[in-house]
């Protein structure tokens, strides 16, 4: 089976919601240094672009986690791969995100990270699929609600292809 990639938002249309969004942050942060803090792989182009936006002063981390359970149905269990390099108690800590879509494993995170008293705690998603929400999230920040639809550029991937593309486009198997 071979799969081509239909554009569902240009490069321009990311660009310009990107700074948008750096703007936004920059206003509720204003005299506060945001912590960024990148959920890898799929974040990381998109929190470098938004940082690059965002004009109050800016310090990263990265972490990685990963979800165990079957296709059909989630265990709920998520493992830290790669955990913080740096404490959080007293930091405004920004998580960035490329997709938001059953809200488990952010739901997760949020808590986890909550628990290191942090000043503050938000989400920021490049990508939104409320219908398939099946925890509660509060996202503070979202670029698009999208659809229901298998994304990939801009960090998503399909078997670890497509994430260089500087657009986010559909995965359509032929």
């Amino acid at each position: 089976m071979s799969e081509s990639v239909r554009v569902l938002l240009t490069e321009e249309e990311v660009d310009k919601r990107i700074k948008e969004l750096g703007e936004a942050i920059s206003r509720d942060y204003q005299g506060e240094t945001v912590h960024l803090v990148c959920v890898l792989k799929g974040g990381v182009f998109f929190m470098c672009e938004l940082a690059k936006r965002i004009t109050v002063p800016v310090t990263m981390d990265f972490m990685s986690a990963s979800s165990y359970g079957s296709s059909t149905k989630s265990s709920g269990v998520v493992k830290i791969v790669k955990d913080l390099d740096e404490p959080l108690k007293d930091r405004h800590v920004l998580i960035v995100e490329d997709i938001v879509d059953s809200g488990r494993t952010l739901s997760y995170l949020i808590k986890m990270l909550g628990d290191r008293e942090p000043a503050s705690i938000k989400l920021c998603t490049l990508l939104d699929k409320p219908e398939r929400r099946v925890t509660d999230v509060k996202v503070d920040y979202t670029g698009f609600e999208i659809p229901d639809e298998f994304v990939v550029g801009y960090g998503l991937d399909y078997d670890q292809r497509y994430r260089n593309l500087p657009y986010i486009g559909v995965v359509e198997f032929n």
